[in-house]
């Protein structure tokens, strides 16, 4: 195959819960190289393993591609030449070719009881060795197997792996890679249950259905060699292997949910962009040819390549998300700003405000959920700590400062932001209060917070009558005598 030939990519994720950011990630380069080459993307749900199979988790998946705007060309709802694209509907298919490999004696039955296994497994760990199979079964006779066949004796398949020599190919990212497949364990294809396990599953349908280059986590690297002697053994040209760096935490450990939240959807239910999501996932473990690091996703499809992904696993820093996040945020025009605002406003949000509120908060925006806590102190009522609003200087000082704003402030008719700051600030130094105590003490009175827009708008906004009356709380809140 010429580096010009349509490619053709796979990702193949399993319903066992979440729709996973690292399915998404996978999905954006094995699109890109379909989409560079003519080629197409194919999504398959590897759901052979019913024991972690959670019902709608499918749905969720595809889903969250929709969300994010990861096209595919085969699978899903579109279907394509090569279907059925869930394994579960492929049994018969990979039962044909289980027979082909235990007729071409690549692969055996293997009738042993799971507390037998238990047991060998166990005595292999106090033996110091390594846990592998001890392929009692793989030489028994033609005979042997037909009567336990006939008795209904409970079986899977086993790979029948070959004593000696070394497996290798030229790996995408990471160049030659070579195993001794002594070291490689008999493994079982087809499960007692009559699913087959991922690794046969695996080659049966990548084959299949054209598959040219399988782009997957460095994890698989070990399970490399058993899938290349399958090929082999069926005489079918193995695809070309790309082995991406495993995402890692912020203590390089494996992504997970345990540490963060590797959900897609709950990206979007927490208010990030997905053109924000996108871009940030994309800069995990490659780089933009120009050093780049704001692109479009259409951008993205265009100018990756798999020489400029590292070996590495990059780490997945929540505090660069969120800072690309609140980018992507302010370069959104205003009007379409408010749109994407629109699931995330809580119900007593006023509307109508809008267009004041949204420039007061729009730098603090980090998510599109942010919208409620930044700005309901605005429309809802508020709760004042006495001992915040009076913690820089004493109750009684805070009182005075209290009544001398409230009585500069009433008489204003001119109620924006410039008239108050001028008034304000003469007060301030008048008295030769301290501005960070004095300002301070103004916003928590009127917000019941330490953190705000900034105040003078913020008064203004709030207008006269309420700034006015949480002024007055707040005064009364320190000056009414505590009980015990």
């Amino acid at each position: 195959m010429t580096e010009t030939s349509p490619i053709r990519t796979r990702i193949a994720p399993s319903p066992t819960g979440i729709a996973h950011v690292g399915t998404a990630w996978m999905s954006m380069f094995d699109l890109a190289l379909a989409r560079q080459t003519g080629g197409q993307f194919v999504v398959r749900i590897e759901d052979t393993d019913r024991t972690r199979f959670v019902e709608g988790a499918e749905e969720k998946i595809y889903e969250a591609f929709k969300w994010l705007g990861i096209d595919y060309d085969e699978g899903g709802e579109k279907g394509g030449p090569y279907g059925p694209y869930k394994q579960s509907e492929r049994l018969n298919i990979y039962r044909e070719y289980i027979d082909q490999l235990l007729a071409s004696g690549h692969a055996y039955h293997c009738f042993c009881t799971s507390e037998r296994l238990t047991q060998m497994r166990e005595d292999q760990r106090k033996a110091g060795e390594l846990p592998r199979y001890d392929r009692l079964c793989r030489n028994l006779s033609e005979a042997e197997v037909n009567e336990k066949l006939n008795a209904g004796t409970p079986y899977v398949v086993r790979q029948k792996m070959p004593d000696e020599g070394t497996v290798s190919w030229e790996d995408a990212i990471r160049g030659h890679v070579e195993f001794d497949v002594r070291n490689v364990d008999d493994g079982v294809l087809l499960k007692s249950d009559g699913f087959p396990t991922y690794h046969f599953a695996v080659v049966v349908d990548d084959h299949l259905m054209k598959i040219s280059h399988v782009l997957r986590g460095e994890e698989w690297i070990s399970s490399t060699p058993k899938h290349l002697l399958l090929y082999q053994a069926f005489g079918w040209q193995p695809p070309v292997f790309a082995h991406m760096p495993l995402i890692r935490n912020a203590d390089k450990s494996k992504l997970s949910k345990r540490k963060n939240d590797v959900s897609i959807l709950s990206y979007r239910e927490k208010g990030y962009l997905p053109e924000a999501l996108l871009n940030f996932i994309a800069l995990l473990g490659w780089s933009h040819p120009s050093g780049e690091e704001f692109f479009s996703f259409e951008e993205f499809l265009k100018v990756m390549a798999l020489d400029r992904i590292q070996k590495t696993g990059p780490i997945f820093d929540t505090k660069k998300l969120d800072w690309m996040n609140g980018m992507y945020i302010r370069k959104l025009p205003v009007e379409e700003l408010i749109q994407r605002l629109q699931p995330y406003l809580p119900s007593d949000f006023p509307q109508d405000r809008m267009q004041q509120l949204l420039p007061l908060v729009l730098e603090r925006l980090v998510t599109l959920k942010d919208i409620e806590e930044l700005t309901s102190f605005f429309y809802r009522p508020i709760e004042v700590d006495a001992q915040l609003l009076s913690r820089k200087s004493t109750p009684e000082v805070v009182t005075q400062q209290l009544g001398e704003v409230i009585n500069a402030v009433s008489p204003l008719e001119d109620w924006t932001h410039q008239r108050l700051e001028g008034v304000l600030r003469q007060l301030q130094e008048q008295h030769d209060y301290k501005k960070s105590q004095f300002f301070m003490m103004i916003r928590i009175a009127v917000t019941g917070r330490e953190f705000t827009p900034p105040l003078f708008e913020t008064l203004a906004v709030l207008g006269k009558q309420l700034t006015l009356e949480r002024l007055a709380a707040a005064k009364d809140l320190l000056s009414t005598p505590k009980t015990v």
